[in-house]
């Protein structure tokens, strides 16, 4: 009998030392957190020949967003964009376009990242030809209408004028452009319409004879007539 318990005795004391131990693995552990794919970078939805147009509070359109296809992320709630492109509209103003062949939307909405062969275009005015901006990043706030950049751009306006430059702040409501770094510019202006004008008339062919008696004037009497005077002092000497 007294052997009978000396044997049991370690027994219970393994089995609870077995139960505590593995009490305190599971407390310690974390949990195991199942996969959902809320973490992966994958589209939710897809659209294709995506459009969106914001207006302001008159209904007025203040810019229209599209492109070819439209990605969004949800782990990030961004929006990737295949050929893009931003057309911005102001009253009493040109309008602005900007394509490119990658673009990125932020959360909000407030940010649009065009990338790679950017082309800004806007449009021509009465006083100003068309300006054309080439680079390969631009940050554009449509609902400021700020661009920038820190990349390489080339500004071209009208036929003969040129810029080079390193890094770029365009602000559309201001009309101005303020240039970074290495900033190399070729300008000619454009001839006043008087100009033009001389210069056209003076092209045209000169008019036959005969045709104006007040450029070619056909009668001798002038001549005639101050020959005159030498004669008759040659003839008092």
């Amino acid at each position: 009998m007294y052997g009978r318990h000396t044997i049991i005795f370690p027994l219970v004391v393994l089995v609870l030392l077995a139960a505590i131990t593995l009490w305190i693995d599971r407390t310690v552990q974390a949990p195991v957190h199942k996969e959902n794919g809320s973490k992966r970078h994958d589209p939710d939805y897809i659209v294709s020949n995506f459009v969106t147009t914001k207006t302001d509070v008159n209904g007025e359109i203040q810019y229209v967003l599209a492109a070819a296809e439209m990605k969004h992320y949800p782990d990030d709630d961004s929006t990737h964009l295949e050929r893009p492109r931003l057309t911005q509209y102001a009253a009493a103003k040109p309008y602005t376009q900007i394509e490119s062949q990658q673009g990125l939307v932020s959360s909000k909405g407030d940010v649009v990242q065009f990338i790679g062969n950017v082309k800004v275009v806007r449009q021509s005015t009465a006083e100003k030809g068309e300006m054309t901006m080439r680079t390969q990043y631009l940050k554009v706030v449509p609902d400021t209408e700020v661009a920038t950049t820190d990349r390489p751009v080339t500004i071209t306006e009208g036929p003969k004028s040129v810029v080079h430059a390193v890094g770029m702040v365009y602000d559309k409501k201001k009309r101005t452009i303020q240039l970074l770094n290495r900033v190399r510019a070729h300008y000619e202006q454009p001839p006043k319409k008087g100009t033009r004008k001389a210069a056209t008339s003076a092209s045209r062919p000169a008019p036959k004879s005969g045709a104006n008696t007040r450029i070619v004037p056909k009668s001798p009497a002038p001549v005639d007539a101050s020959a005159k005077p030498k004669n008759s002092n040659r003839r008092s000497q």
